[in-house]
Formats: structure tokens, C-alpha cells, sequence
């Protein structure tokens, strides 16, 4: 089985000094930045807006994984394209029109990924499957960095997985939430191939992020 991809969530790292943590986080192995966007309305927490990712785009030449918790989403897609987002992910449930919406993503040239609550089911992607690039599962409720795993959610990895090969296209599937050591291994064997992980990426200051890196690639 082939190591992850990590993207590290910038919820977890010190926002008076983004800019040298994204610096860090990249010299230490990141493969992916994920930068979680809350509106305060979607979810009940608000975060950063395309300001903040312009901002950090000349610090990293990493992809810009960026998920859009947001509602509604399809205003803010051209200002995200245009700050330096690679990837732009949304929720079904964050707008009217999702299949428009993802069109609008690769219209502006970027990826389009799909992500998926606790309580959204995979068959959610039976009419967007062959239209996304990255399905994200989340394993907590989004909102708030820090939350337990909830195991249910390996059901629904293994699901996706399935769905994806038979599609027969080349889709990312990630996991966001509780990401840790074993948890990260529980989401690889059930068909996850990309990890955001905040809290256990930054635990430990910078000196401590390759190291945070490796476990969670299962290189250590």
C-alpha cells in the first residue's frame, strides 16, 4: 500500500505567524496545505477568507487544498480561484445546484472536490462522480479542529473507494478529522489515499513536524 498523501490543516497552526508555519510545514514533508474556510453560518466557527490564502500563496508551491465550508458557496468560488487555490472543495448541501457548481470549479481551472458530513451518504456522488477530481470525507462534524474520529465513517471510505474504481477515473479520496497515528492507518486500509491532519501535524512546534509527517505516512 502506498504512503498517503498529507495535507495539514492551518487550523492548527499559529496564526500569528501563518506564513512561516506554511514554510514549515512544506520543508518538513507536506505533500498538500489544506485550508479550511467557515463562514460562521454553514458551521459554527469562522476562520479565514481569500485574503488570507493570496496572502500565503508565495510561501509554498505546494497544492492549495481548499475547502469551502461555506453557504452560499458559488460566490466566493472565483475569489478562491483567484488567490491561489488547486483544489476547491464544497458540500452538497452548501448551495442549490451542486453539479453547477463543481462545473464552475474546473470552468476557473481548478479541481473540484466533493466533501462529504458523517451524515451525508456516499450515494450523494452517484451524478458527480464522473465530474470531480477529490472526494473528502469527513470524520468529524466540521467546525471546530480537535474532535474524536468517528468510525462509521471507515464504512463509507470503503464505499467510496468502490465507487471510484469503478468509475475508473483517477479520484482522490481524503479524510478529514481525527486523523492520528492508528486512525490514519484505519483510513488508508479502507481506501483513503490523502490525510488532512491539523492537530497531529503541529503538535510539538516545528521541529517536531517532519517527524509528525512521517508517523502519519506510516514511515516512521
Amino acid at each position: 500500500m502506498a504512503a498517503p498523501l498529507i495535507s495539514p490543516s492551518i487550523l492548527s497552526a499559529d496564526f500569528a505567524q501563518l506564513g512561516e508555519e506554511v514554510r514549515a510545514i512544506d520543508a518538513a514533508g507536506a505533500d498538500w496545505i489544506h485550508i479550511d474556510v467557515m463562514d460562521g453560518h454553514f458551521v459554527p466557527n469562522l476562520t479565514i477568507g481569500p485574503g488570507v490564502v493570496k496572502a500565503l500563496r508565495p510561501h509554498s508551491a505546494k497544492p492549495f487544498d481548499v475547502h469551502l465550508m461555506v453557504s452560499p458557496v458559488d460566490i466566493y468560488l472565483e475569489a478562491f480561484a483567484a488567490a491561489g487555490a488547486d483544489i476547491i472543495t464544497v458540500h452538497p448541501e452548501s448551495g442549490p445546484h451542486v453539479h453547477r457548481t463543481v462545473q464552475a470549479i474546473r470552468t476557473l481551472g481548478k479541481k473540484a472536490g466533493i466533501a462529504l458530513n458523517p451524515g451525508t451518504p456516499a450515494k450523494m456522488l452517484d451524478y458527480l462522480i464522473d465530474e470531480i477530481d477529490l472526494v473528502l470525507v469527513m470524520s468529524v462534524n466540521p467546525g471546530f479542529g480537535g474532535q474524536s474520529f468517528i468510525a462509521s465513517q471507515l464504512r463509507k471510505i470503503e464505499a467510496i473507494r468502490k465507487m471510484i474504481e469503478k468509475s475508473g477515473r483517477a479520484i482522490h479520496l481524503e479524510v478529514d478529522g481525527g486523523i492520528d497515528a492508528v486512525t490514519a492507518r484505519q483510513c488508508t486500509s479502507a481506501g483513503a489515499d490523502v490525510l488532512v491532519a491539523g492537530t497531529a501535524t503541529f503538535k510539538g512546534g516545528a521541529g517536531r513536524y517532519a517527524a509528525n509527517i512521517a508517523v502519519l505516512k506510516g514511515v516512521d
